[in-house]
C-alpha cells in the first residue's frame, strides 16, 4: 500500500499503481482539498486497476483525522473513554454513533477503509498514542471498540484494529525511534484483551501490527515478528482476516536494512500487505523486488476489506440518520461545532 503526492494523479503515479505488488493506496491530509476533489482523485485511483486498488485512510477521530473541512469532527476516543467512566451505557452508543460516522462519512467518498480504532490501552505514557486511546482498563476498551466496530460495518466498512499487541506502554514515538517494551509477557496480556474481544466476535477484518520491540518475548519487532503474527495473533487468538505492517518508512524500522528488505522481512513474518509511504524513491524500489511475490490467502483477506454501501455524500448529508448522529457527538461530548457543510 503506497501514498501519492498531490491532489491528483501524476503520470508517475499510475505507472507505480499498476505494478502488480501495489495493492492498495493510502491518503494524507495532503491529497485533500475538497470533498469534489477528493471524489474525483479517489475516482481516478479506482480506474487505474481492474480489481479496483483497496483505498483506505488513518481517519480515527481526534488529532488523527486526515480531512477536516466538509467533514465531522469527530472527538479523540479517550473522550468516549471518559463518559463511560460515568455513563457506560451512554459511551457505548456514543462509540458505535462515532464508528459510524467516520465510515459514513468515508465510504460517501467511496474510501474502501479507514485503519480504526485505535485499541491501545491508555497508560499514559505513550508520546504517540495518548489522548487516542478510549481507557487504561482492557474491558472498557473491548466494549468500546466492539461498539465503534460494530458502528463501522452498519456503514458498510471493515475494522482494522491497531497497534497489535500494544502501544500504549512505551514512552517513544516509533515514527522517530525504536520503542522498546520490557515488560514480562504476562505483563502484555491485558494489552490483547481487546483484540480477543474482536476477534471472538467477528468483528475485525484487519489488524496493524506495532513497531515495537517486546524484549522479553522476540528480538524482533511484531511486524517482523512470527511469534506475534502467527503463534499469538492467528494461533492463540484465531484472527483469520488481514495483517497490515505499519508504515515502513517510520524510522523505528530503519536499522532492519534497505526497505526492500525490511518489506520482505514483514511479509516472511506473515503479514498479508505492507504500508511504504512519504518515501517514493524506496516504494519504487520495494515495488520492483516483490514484482514476482504472490500470496493467493493474502489476496482473499484483503478482498473482504473493500467497502460495501456507497452512499453519495449529498444523500448521506441529507439523512435524518447522519443529522441525528452528528447531534449525538456534539452535545454527547465536549467537541467543537460540526461541519455540516461542503
Amino acid at each position: 500500500m503506497l501514498d501519492i503526492e498531490g491532489l491528483t494523479l501524476t503520470p508517475a503515479d499510475r505507472a507505480l499503481l499498476r505494478e502488480p505488488a501495489v495493492g492498495g493506496v493510502i491518503l494524507f491530509t495532503r491529497n485533500y482539498e475538497s470533498p469534489a476533489q477528493l471524489a474525483d482523485l479517489v475516482a481516478a485511483i479506482r480506474a487505474v486497476r481492474s480489481p479496483p486498488l483497496l483505498i483506505a485512510a488513518d481517519h480515527e477521530g481526534g488529532r488523527v483525522q486526515r480531512f477536516r473541512e466538509g467533514f465531522t469532527a469527530v472527538p479523540p476516543m479517550r473522550q468516549i473513554g471518559r463518559q463511560y467512566d460515568s455513563d457506560p451505557g451512554a459511551a457505548v452508543s456514543l462509540a458505535r454513533t462515532a464508528g459510524w460516522v467516520v465510515a459514513s462519512e468515508l465510504r460517501a467518498m467511496d474510501i474502501d477503509l479507514a485503519f480504526t480504532p485505535c485499541v491501545d490501552l491508555d497508560w499514559g505514557v505513550s508520546e504517540i498514542i495518548g489522548n487516542r486511546a478510549f481507557h487504561r482498563n482492557a474491558s472498557v476498551v473491548g466494549d468500546l471498540a466492539a461498539a465503534y466496530c460494530r458502528g463501522m460495518r452498519d456503514a458498510g466498512m471493515a475494522a482494522v484494529a491497531k497497534h497489535f499487541p500494544g502501544h500504549g506502554a512505551v514512552v517513544a514515538d516509533s515514527h522517530e525511534r525504536l520503542p522498546v517494551d520490557r515488560r514480562k509477557f504476562g505483563e502484555l496480556l491485558d494489552d490483547m484483551r481487546p483484540y480477543e474481544k474482536l476477534v471472538a466476535n467477528r468483528q475485525l477484518a484487519g489488524v496493524m501490527l506495532a513497531h515495537i520491540v517486546y524484549s522479553d518475548v522476540d528480538a524482533m519487532p511484531a511486524g517482523f515478528s512470527a511469534y506475534w503474527i502467527q503463534n499469538q495473533l492467528r494461533s492463540q487468538l484465531g484472527f483469520d482476516g488481514a495483517v497490515f505492517c505499519d508504515d515502513l518508512s517510520m524510522k523505528a524500522t530503519k536499522q532492519y536494512g534497505s526497505m526492500s528488505v525490511r518489506a520482505k522481512l514483514a511479509l516472511d513474518a506473515g503479514c498479508d500487505m505492507i504500508l511504504v509511504c512519504n518515501d517514493r524513491a524506496a516504494a519504487s524500489a520495494t515495488v520492483a523486488a516483490l514484482r514476482e511475490y504472490s500470496n493467493p490467502l493474502s489476496l482473499v483477506r484483503l478482498a473482504r476489506l473493500h467497502g460495501t454501501g456507497h452512499m453519495l455524500r449529498e444523500t448521506l448529508l441529507a439523512s435524518d440518520e447522519w443529522r441525528a448522529a452528528t447531534e449525538q457527538l456534539h452535545h454527547g461530548l465536549d467537541v467543537p461545532q460540526l461541519t455540516l457543510d461542503s
